[in-house]
């Protein structure tokens, strides 16, 4: 799922003409980010979204707006401690799975921004979930954090080169977990009172 539209891809969710979005992106109105040394606009989602609803705009074709999280882990006090935290933040819409297999079948399915990847899992390891996820071309955007009690910075090295974005340590603090998946995600972090 797009993170980051350009102008022409607005205005077709929007279905409004690609001018009609440049002269609000260049206004004020629809707020977004000049690409560096160019003169191309883009409109992270959020905003679009945001757009869409305070001018009355169907938002359907960006469906719910939401960012995509799916947790793996065999733990399963874990994995609900983690959906709750990121179900209290209605930013985000949450599926879980218990090993590779799942984790697989709902990467396709649930198509998600975000994986928090357990790396030690029953039935495959998270390096090669990181691969298989990586050679499929249409989960490109998709960001991948792995979490594991192992310490070994080769096994960490490795896991990046597989396709993870990130690693975290066990134990960690959940909201620290949160804030990372926010920077990701380039979205901004809750505020205290949503934890």
């Amino acid at each position: 799922m797009k993170t980051v539209f350009t102008t022409g891809e607005a205005a077709k969710i929007c279905k409004v003409s690609q001018q009609t979005i440049i002269r609000c992106f260049d206004n004020g109105q629809l707020k977004g980010f000049r690409v560096p040394g160019s003169r191309f606009r883009r409109i992270p989602r959020d905003l679009l979204f945001s757009f869409m609803k305070e001018n009355g705009i169907p938002t359907d074709a960006l469906e719910s707006g939401k960012r995509r999280v799916l947790i793996v882990d065999d733990d399963e006090d874990l994995v609900d401690l983690l959906s709750d935290v990121f179900l209290r933040d209605s930013r985000f819409e949450v599926r879980t799975a218990n090993n590779g297999f799942e984790a697989g079948m709902a990467v396709k399915d649930f198509r998600p921004d975000l994986v928090v990847l357990d790396v030690m899992l029953p039935d495959i390891n998270g390096k090669e979930v990181c691969q298989r996820v990586r050679a499929d071309t249409n989960l490109h955007d998709v960001k991948i954090i792995c979490i594991s009690g192992m310490v070994e910075a080769e096994k960490v090295a490795d896991l990046k080169a597989a396709g993870a974005n990130d690693f975290m340590q066990k134990p960690f603090e959940v909201e620290r977990l949160l804030d990372r998946c926010c920077e990701m995600l380039e979205i901004e972090r809750p505020s205290s009172s949503i934890r």
